[in-house]
């Protein structure tokens, strides 16, 4: 007799079952109709998980850039992907200046030199031939770059004091000069420096504590904070003319990022906004706020009339009402949605992606263009790409289920494309809002180097430092010297004239 041998089970069914799906297959109904539905939604909702799935895993594992993986990606589907054949055709890209090749790059010149002259020994200076000393022709030189660790120095400052030695009619001593903290330890550089360090090179206090350290100065982590709360209260006058200066542009752009902010014994979050002004205001002023709500961008844009290109956060949908701001999309965050879809329904993905690289490659023509040249090119090529992008999306919506990934990207350009279009109408818009999120990668970086603010106040103190050193960057200013510049003149600088203390207006002291 021979005995059959019970198959292995399947290896899902291994798994230990949670309460939660044994109640679920303990209830699924017996009616195949309803069984058929349940399945489907089931099946739809697991497409859902597995797309923020693999988001997450390339936020967490992945490179964080948006490139196609080949140039050919986009044409895997030739003759199938709906791009018209009619549009405009793109002229041969202007050929590559040829490569001057690889090489060492000159040291800057403004770098102190030190000559070591390495001579031959004596004995070699003699000529071999006729015994005569040998006449010097010239040098062979060579530079290496080297490192002298930075150094602390102490100013100390003397007042000589005088009296009257016959009446003895008081002392005369001059008055001390001025100094960013009264009767404080730091001078300017040193204030500017810590600033710096922490708000530019994501060195947390407790690092520098640790570097001051190493060079026979201790100086503690509270004292430190200290300093950094003096200057931003020192510096906020300046900040407020950013501001109010920014708010003369044609267009500003705005996004935020979340901040840890320390409530004993954990963290909440904090919000830091950023809010970039066009090249004729050229300032970057970030604002914090304890929360998300859109009263924050409100109330800093109250009294702006213009254009506002932000992502499409609800909280600015109140901005737009009334007509006195005019709302501008982001295609940057339109395609990441086309993008991230890409593992649903590649040749429709790809499709899109094709539309918006269309888009893209226009702006790589319109970079060096006059806003008005930028228009009419924007006209001719941009948006006969924009008119078949919304006719091929109106055929293969229909298609498409709403809550899929590919249905959300859809859903998405659709209820934002009066303000994805506005950009080809004016000439000094940009076609997405990658400016701004650029001008919080440093806020990003610190958050992993510094962990948290330690309060709202020290989120405010953060927006105030933000705003100088991102504006001094965006200028052409170098921080330090910048910040130290303002911490020596705030407090003789007559307030009517404080606009000459923005950094795109900032001359130095001789």
């Amino acid at each position: 007799m021979r005995i059959l041998k019970s198959p292995r089970p399947a290896p899902w069914l291994t798994v230990r079952m949670s309460e939660r799906g044994a109640a679920v297959l303990a209830n699924l109904p017996d009616d195949p109709v309803v069984l058929k539905r349940v399945i489907s939604e089931l099946a739809s909702r697991l497409e859902e998980l597995e797309h923020q799935l693999g988001i997450l895993r390339r936020a967490h594992f992945g490179a964080t850039s948006e490139r196609i993986a080949s140039p050919d990606q986009l044409t895997l589907f030739k003759g199938q992907t709906p791009f018209p054949a009619e549009l405009p055709a793109a002229p041969p890209p202007k050929p590559k200046d040829p490569s001057s090749g690889h090489g060492r790059s000159p040291l800057p010149p403004h770098l102190r030199r030190i000559v070591r002259t390495v001579d031959v020994p004596q004995e070699k200076k003699r000529c071999p031939g006729c015994g005569k000393d040998r006449t010097r022709i010239g040098a062979e030189t060579a530079e290496q770059i080297e490192y002298t660790p930075s150094s602390l120095v102490v100013i100390r400052t003397e007042r000589p004091k005088y009296a009257c030695r016959d009446c003895q009619e008081g002392v005369a001593v001059a008055e001390p000069p001025p100094a960013p903290i009264e009767k404080g330890l730091p001078g300017p550089g040193m204030l500017a420096y810590v600033a710096v360090a922490k708000y530019d090179d994501h060195l947390p206090l407790y690092r520098q504590q640790e570097i001051f350290r190493r060079q026979g100065v201790e100086i503690a982590r509270s004292t430190l904070c200290g300093w950094v709360a003096a200057m931003a209260g020192l510096l906020e006058p300046v900040v407020e003319a950013m501001a109010k200066d920014l708010l003369g542009s044609k267009v500003i752009q705005t996004d935020d990022i979340p901040v840890p902010v320390l409530e004993s014994p954990h963290t909440r979050e904090g919000r830091l906004w950023a809010y970039l002004g066009d090249p004729e205001h050229p300032q970057i002023v970030y604002r914090y706020s304890p929360n998300r709500q859109q009263q924050w961008a409100q109330e800093f844009l109250r009294d702006y009339h213009g254009y506002v290109q932000a992502d499409a956060y609800a909280g600015y949908d109140k901005l737009f009402e009334g007509g006195t701001r005019i709302e501008v999309g982001c295609w940057a965050h339109a395609r990441r949605k086309f993008f991230d879809a890409q593992g649903a329904d590649a040749l429709r993905s790809a499709a899109a992606l094709q539309y918006i690289g269309e888009l893209y490659r226009v702006e790589q023509e319109a970079k060096e263009l006059t806003a008005s040249e930028r228009r009419r090119l924007r006209q001719e090529r941009s948006r006969p790409v924009l008119e078949a992008l919304r006719t091929w999306m109106a055929r293969e919506e229909l298609s498409i289920l709403p809550k899929s990934p590919l249905g959300e990207a859809f859903t998405y350009t659709r209820n934002q494309w009066e303000a994805l279009g506005q950009y080809i109408e004016n000439g000094d818009l940009a076609i997405d809002n990658n400016a701004s999120e650029r001008a919080l990668r440093g806020v990003a970086v610190g958050r992993k180097n510094w962990l948290f603010a330690g309060s709202d106040e020290g989120g405010r103190r953060a927006a105030t430092l933000y705003s100088l050193i991102e504006s001094a960057k965006r200028s052409g200013v170098e921080p330090w010297a910048y910040l130290r510049d303002l911490l020596v003149r705030i407090d003789s600088h007559p307030a009517s004239r404080i606009g000459e203390l923005l950094p795109c207006r900032w001359k130095p002291t001789v």
